[in-house]
């Protein structure tokens, strides 16, 4: 092997490995997780339903407990409300199926604790076994331990708060006896006949009367084969007889999308909030987890009323609409909190970057009932994959998150992972799509490359066939360098060899979009979660991950496994660039030396990216090799020298014109101050 492959490769570990210390020194790299992400939180029978530490209050953390509603005041009408913390966990829907879900309700707060998912799992290759695999939690039984998780709970202590919890703020304050979230709701499962005329839960009811005046009432309840959950609250009026006025609550969604991956270039979850008033839909208002706490809470500064609002992380979302004229109109703002996670923080290291979890709250304006009444606001939820036709099947304003993902080049990235699902659909596999791709785009631009391939010859074997001629002014102006240079731009500029053509460069910019683009689309792309490629690659969304190593070494810490594709993308492509001719311009020489080790700069950033992306450069370079050693072969550049001393027009030649132009006046300005030098 030669020598230089081997120091690049060497030179390759080297920067990975620095770079990997850096950014961990750094805190860029996140840290591993304790396995509690997807475990479930226990049950506490004796809980009273009066937190020490409530927040229910936007602004205020959650290490810093809010006031609480003194119960001092009589009621003004009966208390309903239960006496024990209860939970309960129940699957609805059908397996493959949408809408197949595994809930876990708490009547503290009337919230939904937790949500599953049994149609995505944690990770990829699980046997059919496995998938419906369960484990028994303290006091809670059958957790679907391996069903994604759509709604996490929350991982804080001061904020144990759930997904559709309700607040009250100051207006509404007199409302409650201690705190919404906090009150342990009445609650009772919605059931409806199912096969064979047994009943089966479909959802939710939760009742509270706090005693002053009014009752809550929360009805959850899973839509048939969709991904949505519908949601009422109703308002009853008891006992108030002036009720005028709007009272201001507090609504969150959801508490969390829990993060998937541990990716750097994508940060989870974030919290959205878009209104269709003003900006036509095409202006979200998203903020991402900020885990150094550099802010903890913020709005969501959209026009009213607020058309959705929500959370989502790199491939689930979870977002709330309104289902009706009476719910658009009382949703006027929403607003974000971040969420310290204790069992992270329990490592001092991960402290300072423990603010990993976000909730965003929906502000509602809600017009109390005459007394004797009640009034129903009505909602949907969508929890579930962030797949465009699903999403937008739901509301086409959900398409807003998948273009924030893509970025700048949303636009390109949506035209190639088109491409990519035309081959998926012809080949049932993403692997073989992404060779596709890379087989398509290099097949577009080959005539692009092949004309700049011929140019590039030629231009070099002018060159070659004008290097005695330049030998020669070489030796005439050995001691006037100043001379020397104007004779040879004056040589190569009459021989039409002054400039390399600028075709030369065209193929490489072509491929950055194509490249760029891809790189956002196969990042963030739900169709590439999980998905294998050649019995080896168990997601092409995640780094290969193909050697488990556990390597615990010095400077760099855990090292969980070793990923084959960066690497091999860079000997690759180290290959295909030596397989290339050498150029002989000094100038473009030097420049080939510089990017034989572009690769390695590559491989390094790239380490811990997608698998998908690896390939796709592999392929690439794979190509690149087989067009020069085989297609060049048989079908070999014609490199024949045009003989012409016509000058080439243009804006370069312009330039190079006016450039010669002030060489000759300069040098005639010497001449003359050589000639008064030696009259004097």
């Amino acid at each position: 092997m030669d020598k230089r492959l081997i120091t690049a490769l060497i030179l390759c570990l080297a920067i990975l490995f620095g770079w990997t210390w850096f950014s961990e020194k750094m805190g860029w790299t996140p840290k591993p997780t304790p396995p509690v992400a997807q475990t479930t939180e226990q049950p506490n029978p004796k809980s009273s339903g009066t937190d020490p530490n409530p927040t229910d209050t936007p602004g205020i953390s959650p290490t810093q407990p809010a006031p609480v509603a003194a119960d001092t005041a009589p009621p003004i009408s009966p208390v309903v409300a239960d006496d024990t913390e209860r939970f309960e966990r129940f699957e609805v829907g059908e397996p493959g199926q949408s809408g197949y879900y595994q809930a876990r309700f708490s009547n503290k707060g009337g919230v939904l604790s937790e949500l599953r998912t049994g149609n995505y799992f944690d990770k990829a290759g699980l046997t059919s076994v496995e998938k419906l695999e369960t484990q028994d939690v303290g006091d809670d039984k059958g957790v679907r331990v391996h069903w994604a998780m759509l709604v996490s709970p929350s991982p804080s202590s001061a904020d144990p708060r759930g997904s559709l919890a309700l607040r009250a703020e100051l207006s509404a304050k007199d409302l409650e006896r201690v705190p919404l979230d906090r009150e342990l709701w009445t609650g009772k499962p919605i059931v409806e006949p199912g096969a064979g005329g047994i009943e089966r839960k479909v959802g939710m009811e939760y009742t509270l009367s706090p005693g002053r005046g009014v009752t809550f009432v929360k009805r959850l309840r899973f839509l048939p084969h969709t991904d949505q959950i519908h949601f009422e609250l109703v308002v009853r009026n008891d006992a108030l007889d002036d009720a005028k006025g709007l009272r201001s609550f507090l609504l969150t969604p959801a508490t969390g999308t829990p993060a998937e991956t541990i990716d750097r270039t994508y940060r989870e979850p974030q919290a959205i909030a878009l209104s269709k008033v003003g900006d036509g839909g095409s202006d979200p208002k998203i903020q991402p987890a900020d885990p150094a706490a550099t802010l903890q809470h913020g709005p969501l500064p959209t026009a009213s009323p607020v058309d959705f609002a929500g959370v989502f992380g790199k491939y689930f979302a979870v977002l709330l609409r309104p289902a009706d004229d009476n719910a658009r109109g009382a949703m006027v703002g929403a607003s974000w909190r971040g969420v310290h996670d204790d069992a992270y923080a329990t490592l001092p290291s991960n402290a300072v970057r423990a603010w990993r979890q976000l909730e965003t709250d929906v502000n509602l304006q809600l017009l109390l009932p005459a007394k004797g009444e009640s009034r129903t606001w009505t909602f949907d939820v969508y929890a579930g994959p962030k797949q465009r036709q699903q999403l937008e099947a739901v509301d086409p304003a959900f398409g807003v998150i998948l273009s924030h993902d893509l970025g700048f080049v949303s636009g390109i990235s949506k035209v190639l992972l088109w491409i990519l699902g035309v081959f998926h659909s012809l080949t049932q596999s993403w692997g073989v799509a992404i060779i596709l791709l890379t087989i398509t785009v290099r097949a577009i631009l080959f005539p692009v490359n092949r004309r700049s391939q011929t140019s590039m010859a030629r231009y070099q074997a002018k060159v070659k066939k004008l290097q005695p001629r330049i030998d020669e002014l070489k030796k005439k102006y050995a001691n006037d360098s100043t001379k020397l240079n104007q004779e040879r731009a004056k040589l190569m500029q009459e021989e039409g060899a002054l400039m390399p053509p600028v075709g030369g460069c065209l193929p490489p910019l072509l491929q950055i979009p194509v490249f760029i683009g891809l790189y956002r689309a196969l990042g963030v792309s739900f169709d590439l979660r999980h998905a294998s490629f050649a019995h080896w690659i168990n997601d092409l969304s995640l780094p290969d991950h193909t050697l488990e190593i556990n390597w615990n070494l010095p400077l760099f810490g855990h090292v969980p496994y070793l990923n084959i594709l960066p690497p091999l993308m860079v000997v690759m492509w180290i290959w295909q660039q030596r397989s290339m001719p050498k150029p002989t311009d000094p100038q473009a020489a030097q420049m080939y030396k510089m990017m034989m080790f572009m690769p390695v700069v590559m491989g390094v950033f790239l380490y811990n990216y997608a698998a998908g992306l690896s390939l796709y450069m592999i392929t690439q370079s794979t190509l690149g090799i087989i067009e020069q050693k085989i297609i060049r072969k048989h079908w070999p550049v014609d490199d024949t020298v045009v003989e012409t001393k016509k000058k080439r027009s243009g804006f370069m030649q312009r330039m190079m014109d006016l450039q010669q132009q002030k060489l000759k006046e300069a040098e005639a300005i010497r001449a003359k101050k050589r000639k008064a030098a030696a009259r004097r």
